[in-house]
């Protein structure tokens, strides 16, 4: 046994819980992983495991839980922690999550996405707590791992010029919207995250997970998380009907919002792309490539918006698209 593993269960002993079966439910693109512990009368909870020496924090996600739960949203309750360590037990708020729960009856796609909308004008409306800016200068370093990690993978090359011109581009286009007013932001707010809680009524049917990265940030920036999603195809009338539902609840100059949407949209699915060829060549994740198709296709919805037209022609003349040879090529890069 190691000393992670009897630290967990001592952990698990101390909070009452070690009567109780534990089976895993969820691990992810961090080093965080997730099991349920269920007791023989029905009752369960999540347990996280996030350890510290692997560069994991539980504090931000007990401070965004706590704030979320406190404007009426349905986070996960902190029932026992032990931050030194990295252990959470939290309040199990099941699998429904929004993908699921679509596939089997897609008749709930247009009634979950409007809860999710409603989940943001809630949050968008809520006092703002203190959180790093999610600002030109990061949006712009995110972005350009499009071309450390993918056009990386594709030609060996980095720090290009190519490079330098399309982050002085990016930089110029994220400036105006770096000035908007700012929200919280989960940054990973997208159907495998967002919970069916249908028992529960308004925004508080929608449970939240996996938004302790949370920022302050632009308002359109979670909208087009949850409707460019890498994971799940959104119709497109579902995503113009989301985008308008928003401007009803939270009116303002809506070319200057569409705008901003299309540019954090371009600056998303860019880190995306990037983050994907990463977790194949750093971290040997190969399925990740699976999904890049997808990504691209965002890529160039957003790059035909007017206000991409000072970048659209530089990103397709330098960064390949991803044909399948050349995924290919990624997924024999990746670490073994």
């Amino acid at each position: 046994m190691t000393n992670r593993e009897s630290l967990l269960i001592k952990f698990v002993h101390d909070a009452g819980w070690d009567d109780a079966t534990r089976i895993t439910v969820a691990g992810d693109a961090s080093n965080r992983r997730y099991e349920r512990l269920s007791r023989a009368d029905g009752g369960t909870v999540i347990l996280m495991d996030a350890p510290a020496d692997k560069g994991e924090d539980v504090r931000p996600f007990i401070a965004i839980a706590e704030h979320l739960r406190s404007i009426g949203l349905s986070a996960p309750e902190i029932l026992q922690r032990d931050t030194a360590n990295g252990f959470l037990l939290i309040e199990d708020l099941g699998d429904d999550l929004f993908k699921q729960v679509i596939a089997r009856d897609p008749s709930l796609e247009l009634p979950l996405y409007e809860a999710s909308v409603d989940v943001l004008t809630v949050l968008h409306a809520a006092p703002l707590p203190d959180l790093a800016p999610y600002d030109m200068a990061t949006m712009t370093n995110f972005a350009a791992r499009a071309y450390d990690w993918y056009l990386f993978g594709l030609t060996g090359l980095r720090n290009t010029p190519e490079q330098a011109t399309f982050e002085q581009l990016m930089a110029d286009l994220l400036t105006p919207v770096d000035a908007a007013p700012s929200v919280l932001i989960q940054r990973d707010y997208h159907a495998e995250n967002l919970l069916w809680l249908p028992s529960r009524e308004g925004a508080a049917r929608v449970g939240l997970l996996d938004f302790q990265d949370a920022m302050r940030g632009h308002p359109a920036y979670d909208l087009v998380s949850s409707l460019q999603d890498a994971r799940r195809d959104v119709t497109p009338s579902i995503e113009a009907a989301m985008i308008d539902r928003y401007l009803v609840q939270n009116p303002q100059d809506e070319d200057v919002f569409r705008a901003a949407y299309a540019i954090l949209g371009l600056q998303r699915n860019l880190r995306i792309v990037g983050a994907f060829a990463r977790l194949c060549i750093d971290l040997g994740k190969p399925r990740y490539i699976d999904l890049i198709p997808r990504v691209w296709e965002f890529v160039e919805r957003n790059l035909a918006h007017p206000a991409l037209a000072p970048i659209a022609d530089h990103i397709r003349s330098t960064l390949p698209a991803p044909t399948a040879d050349r995924l290919d090529l990624l997924r024999s890069k990746c670490a073994s």
